[in-house]
């Protein structure tokens, strides 16, 4: 697209609202690659080079993962940025300075600083490599000792993938999502993940399917990298979990000396709380204090009362939430895909079979999701029969057709309920008109972010 058009079409923009700068660039949609983002990184003087990094890719877990890396390396006294996507509500939520978000104002000239790099006749970048580069600028102007980067979308051509040199480099997970742009199989999709891989650079490496896992390995023999595939951390109590350091018997292996000499006799363990909810954080937290102790062993001073009190203070908006509505509990969770939201489902599962007082009796899901996603494949995780389902459109994205989807569901699980409304509240009134329910909302991000923007 010529630079005359791009100019054409901010000539009326507010240039304190980041909407506004934003938006031109939202056309160019999802297109994968390093080029635009590499060209405009060295117009703006290369900034993401003064910047240490831990790069987290995965297709869930990684946004947890991020929030207990920032939250304890901030409790540990080190400067820390933190970049991560979507946005629940606002722009702001993407770019972190010890756990406070960059101001609007602060957003906005870095966008402009960002806009006039894009050189005349160069193909003009995607509205996600735009903020990208912001957040690199901003986390080399702010001095930060460690940035915490979550990647995009996949991990090889995404836009954060421009550190040679992580400290660590952490995959979550892998599973089939994105699949129009990463490959129809676990296994290609995890060629993407492993793409953020970097020669002789520590990796630690989450639970995967065997394909997936087989590409990673090979990607990690290959580059020499030491690695750590750490176990889950143990449950000690409610609320409560205790993680052991790695050696050859609990899931560490290397490729180099960086982190040999270990006494497997006196292995140390860490108990700590969980501030953010489900099963699924025994792995997340296990996955960050894997990659700290990698930074310990290079030096970084991260004692274990700094480890505890991050982990008490991580908060991580939006997933697995309680929250209420109307005085009424709710629970809010993205679930956007058929992992995420058998994760959704487990943690229900465990609330609900309690025997306590006031437990729920019946579980009513609020739901919207984006035409691009596996709709059957995250009904099947979530619904069983005599549940109630409420299906709503996903306000301001390509949502797929709620009438569309009550057709699909009731063909999947024999609800005791199941309509269509036209927007959230009426749905959420709807099914909180039921009596000693367990209400979620869920299915989408954008869903969650715009129930949450309604009520700031």
């Amino acid at each position: 697209m010529p630079h005359a058009q791009l100019s054409i079409m901010n000539e009326n923009r507010d240039s304190s609202d980041i909407d506004s700068i934003l938006k031109p660039f939202q056309r160019f949609g999802v297109h994968l690659g390093l080029e635009r983002i590499q060209k405009l990184l060295a117009n703006l003087g290369n900034p993401h080079h003064q910047v240490p990094v831990i790069h987290v890719a995965g297709t869930n877990g990684k946004g947890s993962v991020c929030a207990y890396l920032s939250s304890i390396l901030t409790e540990a006294g080190y400067r820390t940025g933190r970049y991560t996507s979507p946005h629940l509500v606002d722009w702001t939520e993407r770019i972190s300075l010890n756990e406070q978000p960059i101001s609007k104002e602060q957003l906005c000239q870095l966008l402009l600083q960002v806009q006039a790099a894009i050189a005349p006749q160069e193909e003009i970048p995607t509205q996600f490599e735009v903020i990208t580069a912001a957040a690199w600028l901003y986390f080399a102007q702010e001095k930060v000792d460690v940035a915490v980067v979550e990647v995009g979308l996949g991990g090889r051509l995404d836009a954060t993938n421009v550190c040679d040199r992580p400290l660590v480099t952490i995959i979550t997970s892998i599973s089939r999502e994105h699949w129009q742009q990463l490959g129809s199989t676990v296994a290609e999709i995890a060629g993407e993940k492993a793409g953020i891989l970097k020669p002789g650079c520590p990796a630690v490496v989450g639970a995967l399917p065997p394909d997936a896992q087989k590409v990673v390995r090979s990607r990690i023999l290959e580059l020499k990298c030491p690695y750590i595939f750490p176990q889950a951390a143990r449950k000690i109590a409610t609320g409560w979990a205790e993680y052991q350091e790695v050696d050859e018997k609990s899931g560490f292996e290397e490729n180099s000396e960086n982190f040999s000499n270990r006494d497997s006799d006196n292995l140390k363990t860490i108990k700590y709380p969980l501030s953010l909810q489900g099963q699924i954080q025994l792995t997340n937290s296990a996955l960050a204090i894997a990659a700290l102790e990698i930074l310990r062993k290079q030096g970084w001073q991260i004692p274990e009362v700094d480890i505890v009190n991050g982990m008490t203070k991580t908060k991580w908006l939006g997933r697995m939430q309680w929250t209420t509505w109307n005085q009424h509990k709710l629970l809010l969770d993205g679930a956007h895909n058929p992992a995420a939201a058998q994760v959704l489902r487990d943690y229900v599962d465990d609330v609900t079979s309690s025997s306590a007082p006031n437990t729920p009796q019946s579980t009513s899901w609020v739901m919207g999701m984006l035409s691009t996603k596996d709709h059957t494949g995250i009904f099947n995780a979530l619904l069983r029969p005599n549940d109630q389902l409420y299906l709503v459109p996903v306000p301001d994205h390509s949502s797929a057709d709620p009438d569309e989807l009550a057709k699909l569901a009731q063909k999947i699980c024999p609800l005791s309920f199941c309509s269509t409304y036209p927007e959230l509240s009426s749905a959420l009134e709807a099914a909180f008109s039921v009596q000693d329910n367990l209400v979620i909302l869920c299915g989408s991000l954008y869903l969650v972010g715009s129930f949450l923007g309604d009520r700031k």
